[in-house]
């Protein structure tokens, strides 16, 4: 599953960002990412922000253990989520997509 990755520190997600939606959410695991949807535009890093706050509220986590890593002026992304287990996140993903992967 290359959309998740487990480092030293932390885990890696990779998200495919659709920026301006009129719905928020996680919406459908792909085979390389997880595609998201945030009503921000991708200007100024508002899209970048309202991903962050998104990963961490849906998560369950705090914003301050999440950051972009990779991706800041394209729709694909890498986000480190800090103190939460990879099989923790992928279960999370899933309850939130209703995925299977």
């Amino acid at each position: 599953m290359s959309w998740l990755v487990e480092t030293p520190d932390g885990v890696i997600l990779t998200l495919r960002v659709i920026p301006r939606a009129a719905k928020e959410g996680f919406t459908e695991v792909l085979d390389d990412a997880v595609k998201v949807r945030v009503g921000a535009p991708a200007l100024e890093g508002r899209a970048n922000k309202a991903v962050v706050a998104l990963v961490a509220d849906a998560l369950g986590v705090r914003k301050r253990n999440v950051a972009l890593v990779s991706g800041g002026k394209a729709r694909t992304k890498r986000i480190l989520i800090e103190g939460v287990a990879a099989n923790e996140i992928r279960h999370r993903v899933l309850a939130l997509t209703g995925g299977t992967r």
